[in-house]
């Protein structure tokens, strides 16, 4: 039934790749652990106390993590959801299971300053890379899509005359961005240099001169390595950007449903982050502004 499971969540639920392989890898630890451990060979043998048997073996013995182990409930609660509606069992034995608190992080995010020294470098751009290099930190900025969304552009999803991108997000889920007119210009310039039309958006050259696509990888290093070049936080990732995005955009005003379909959140609890990150820059200022805050927690 896994195998079943797994086929249903990649063609019929669209989940990535990477998400099949992680609830894979997930189903296939809680089964080791009953077959190992508490000797369970029939999915209808298992119970609630065995789920929770094997969250604090998780947590105790392996020293999992909080939030590794609620990803793994949740993989293991969506495998229970599809055999109760295939008929295999006859409740969901993980419903009742508590998953481990999270404390979750304040998203980190680039100073406008070093925004301007990453792409200082835009107006002496004289070759394709160059062109291409800033283009991505630019278009990650401006937009907040997400490394795979940016990646895996076409180019007939960017409509400079409509000055919008469409972008598809998690499960092929469609959304359309705005761009400005720099944006704009930007893209273009792009175009005329990188030699192909059609097809994938972002590409690479060979050292013989072949165009192939940029990766997902390759795009992250881009990244990496420029941002590195400019910010002294530890993490340099496209996801700052699309943190800084976000977080520019609360910043001048703009309302937290805006910036949720805009960076294609499903919950809104997902974009209320960025709140908190605000509210953290406001008390911070009022703290180092006025003279009896210091006393005030």
């Amino acid at each position: 039934m896994v195998d079943a499971f797994l086929e249903y969540i990649a063609v019929e639920k669209k989940y990535s790749p990477r998400t099949v392989e992680a609830y894979a890898n997930d189903l296939l630890e809680f089964s080791t652990y009953l077959e190992h451990e508490l000797t369970r060979e029939q999915v209808q043998q298992i119970s609630e106390e065995d789920v929770r048997s094997w969250i604090l073996h998780l947590m105790e013995e392996k020293k999992n993590a909080p939030r590794s182990v609620k990803q793994k409930l949740a993989a293991l609660h969506s495998f229970y959801k599809f055999l109760l509606r295939q008929g295999v069992v006859e409740k969901d034995i993980t419903r009742r299971v508590i998953a481990p608190k999270v404390d979750r992080p304040l998203p980190v995010f680039f100073k406008p300053s070093e925004m301007r020294a990453a792409t200082q470098f835009e107006d002496q751009a004289d070759d394709p890379k160059s062109i291409r290099d800033c283009l991505i930190i630019q278009m990650l900025f401006q937009t907040g899509m997400r490394r795979a969304e940016i990646a895996d552009l076409n180019d007939n999803d960017i409509d400079t005359h409509e000055q919008q991108i469409r972008v598809f997000g998690k499960r092929r889920k469609e959304r359309i961005v705005p761009i400005g007119d720099k944006l704009c210009r930007q893209i273009e310039q792009y175009r005329e240099v990188r030699g192909t039309e059609g097809g994938i958006f972002f590409v690479d050259w060979k050292k013989d001169g072949t165009v192939i696509p940029l990766g997902r990888d390759r795009l992250y290093k881009i990244v990496t390595d420029r941002m590195g070049e400019v910010s002294s936080l530890k993490k340099h990732s496209p996801h700052v950007l699309r943190h800084t995005f976000a977080t520019a955009m609360l910043d001048n005003g703009a309302d937290i449903r805006t910036i949720q379909t805009l960076l294609g959140h499903a919950s809104l609890a997902a974009t209320q982050v960025y709140t908190h990150t605000t509210f953290e820059q406001i008390r911070k200022a009022y703290k180092e502004a006025h003279p009896r805050a210091k006393t005030i927690n």
